[in-house]
């Protein structure tokens, strides 16, 4: 289980800076547009290869003088879809943090099965020894009664 736990920990990790990346890119997005319409005139770009969606050779970029830039920033989608970007990658850290915790309890109980048995054996080990030098003793006082009689 521990291994296991392990393995699906990486998962969640992974899906963890998985979803960090639209929350990064939805940032900056909404930055340029918060920006835009503040400063009036300004030409801000967004330039899409620095985010690997297009190719390098490619130059695609989303600037705030186009008509459809502004009817994205002003749209409801684009602030819905950031806060959603939020919560997945809220609960896939929480997703981390719990499979983190999981594990470190599940390798205490480990260790404390673990000890458990080696003080089982010790246990059982001991109280054989004591049984024996009882039988050894109950027998030597026999003989000594035996001796006298």
């Amino acid at each position: 289980f521990i291994m296991l736990t392990y393995v699906f920990m990486l998962a969640w990790l992974g899906v963890t800076a998985f979803t960090s990346l639209p929350v990064y890119m939805y940032f900056n997005l909404w930055t340029i547009c918060r920006n835009a319409t503040v400063v009036d005139g300004a030409n801000l770009c967004l330039d899409l290869r620095q985010y690997g969606i297009v190719t390098i050779g490619e130059e695609k970029k989303v600037c705030t003088t186009s008509e459809s830039f502004i009817k994205m920033c002003d749209s409801n989608e684009l602030n819905m879809t950031f806060h959603l970007f939020i919560v997945a990658l809220a609960g896939a850290g929480a997703a981390v943090i719990a499979m983190v915790h999981y594990l470190m309890v599940l390798s205490a109980n480990w260790a404390y099965v673990k000890d458990a048995c080696r003080m089982q054996k010790y246990e059982d080990i001991k109280s054989k020894e004591e049984q024996e030098l009882h039988d050894i003793h109950s027998t030597r006082s026999k003989e000594r009664l035996n001796a006298y009689t």
